[in-house]
């Protein structure tokens, strides 16, 4: 009965850091972060607050290189007018213009 109970223990942590994992990875989802943050509520386990929840340095390097191609789009001959409005809606998205 012990051998039982230490190993649904165990589990249950393997759970509990999954869950902290997913929370943390910004390749997740925030409708996946928000499931993780309540099964581990409902685990008994405390969220602490992300201390770095912004962009990656990386991810904002990449965002601003996208944000830099859709600017060009703008200016750029030979590009259609629905492609120009697309991007102009994207840029307008990001407060980009």
């Amino acid at each position: 009965m012990l051998t039982c109970f230490l190993e649904h223990e165990k589990n249950s942590e393997r759970v509990a850091r999954g869950l902290k994992a997913s929370i943390h990875n910004p390749r997740v989802s925030p409708e996946a972060k928000a499931h993780a943050e309540e099964r581990l509520h409902e685990m008994g386990y405390e969220i602490e607050p992300d201390k770095d929840s912004g962009p990656t340095p990386a991810h904002s390097k990449h965002e601003a290189r996208v944000l830099g191609g859709y600017k060009a789009t703008l200016s750029k001959k030979g590009v259609s007018e629905e492609a120009k409005r697309h991007a102009r809606q994207v840029l307008e998205e990001h407060e980009a213009i």
